[in-house]
């Protein structure tokens, strides 16, 4: 799970004009500013969300997301700006954003459903991340939100605001500042978090429409993407996907081989070659989220073990003794 540095960047830079310690955060990520700037960059989650945080705390923004959402720069999108701006429609553009989404944020993957008078775009948050810091999780979400809607308005030269919106995270204390930014009815504490627009916007033409630069876009893309599945390997494609699947139930093999339009064999056997197997990646899942939950004091052990699909406890603390050497309550006490 990685962010793109620019992305990054441009968060620093914002949080910086609100007051907070621009050097200081630029400090946190071990790069240079000139760094950062590389479009090619990526960061571990782990320094996007100390990033964030920090910024959160020296800000005292706690609408900061929305802030950021408003302030970034289209052109902080990069290629999946331009590939949607070189689209022919809005359909076409919001196909092309789900498809090379993760060239930007691989723990929000955008999916689209089509309803006879609405079209949802749903934005489902990795479960890892979530358990890391839902703080940063909702902010990053609030600026995607803000964002997609104004990349939408570019496209069609004209104002359009979702019909509803809807939040998979509680309610916030002060909420104003979400019905100033957003204009219309909100939902919070929902089963997904979605956008919810006029079905007619699929079919608005895009302004700068430029099908020959499309197919050049389209095709450096596909390059940009290939060579980011090669270095991070396929072992960490299927991570993510059973990641994206969480809800909250692990995904078995066949529904993790069928999103990714492979046949199980397949699977297998691509893993094979990068010495892994979907059982080794399940369990280092198991074990990341183990760690996560088990510095939460809220979910007994009991809890844990049904969060992690154990039919049992016993059989969640011999899977955690593995890991650890030591069982789910000496690590949860310091022992």
């Amino acid at each position: 799970m990685t962010f793109g540095a620019r992305y990054i960047n441009n968060i620093i830079q914002f949080a910086g004009q609100q007051g907070a310690n621009k050097k200081a955060l630029i400090e946190l990520t071990g790069l240079s500013e000139v760094d950062l700037c590389q479009e090619d960059l990526r960061l571990d989650a782990i320094i996007y969300n100390t990033v964030l945080e920090a910024a959160l705390a020296q800000t005292k923004d706690e609408y900061l997301g929305l802030h950021i959402g408003e302030y970034l720069n289209l052109s902080a999108a990069g290629l999946i700006l331009q590939l949607s701006q070189n689209s022919e429609t809005v359909r076409q553009a919001v196909d092309l954003i789900i498809q090379f989404a993760n060239l930007g944020c691989q723990a929000l993957p955008f999916s689209l459903q089509e309803n006879s008078d609405d079209f949802e775009l749903k934005i489902t948050a990795n479960e890892l991340w979530i358990n890391q810091s839902p703080q940063s999780v909702r902010h990053t979400i609030d600026a995607i939100m803000v964002f997609t809607i104004r990349e939408l308005n570019t496209l069609t030269h004209q104002k359009y605001y979702p019909q509803k919106i809807q939040f998979s995270y509680p309610k916030p204390k002060h909420f104003m500042e979400y019905e100033r930014v957003f204009k219309c009815p909100i939902e919070f504490n929902q089963p997904i978090t979605k956008l919810i627009f006029d079905k007619k916007l699929l079919s608005e033409k895009v302004v700068t429409s430029d099908y020959s630069l499309l197919k050049i876009l389209v095709q450096f893309a596909e390059q940009k993407l290939q060579k980011l599945t090669e270095e991070s390997g396929f072992s960490t494609i299927v991570e993510q996907t059973i990641l994206n699947l969480v809800k909250p139930e692990f995904p078995s093999i066949n529904t993790v081989a069928a999103n990714l339009n492979l046949s199980v064999r397949t699977l297998q056997r691509k893993l094979k070659i990068e010495a892994k197997t979907y059982k080794s990646i399940l369990d280092e899942l198991k074990f990341k989220f183990a760690m996560d939950y088990i510095k939460n004091p809220k979910l007994s052990i009991s809890e844990i073990a049904y969060l992690l699909d154990y039919s049992e406890v016993a059989a969640f603390s011999r899977s955690f003794k593995r890991w650890t050497g030591k069982s789910p309550l000496e690590v949860r006490n310091g022992d």
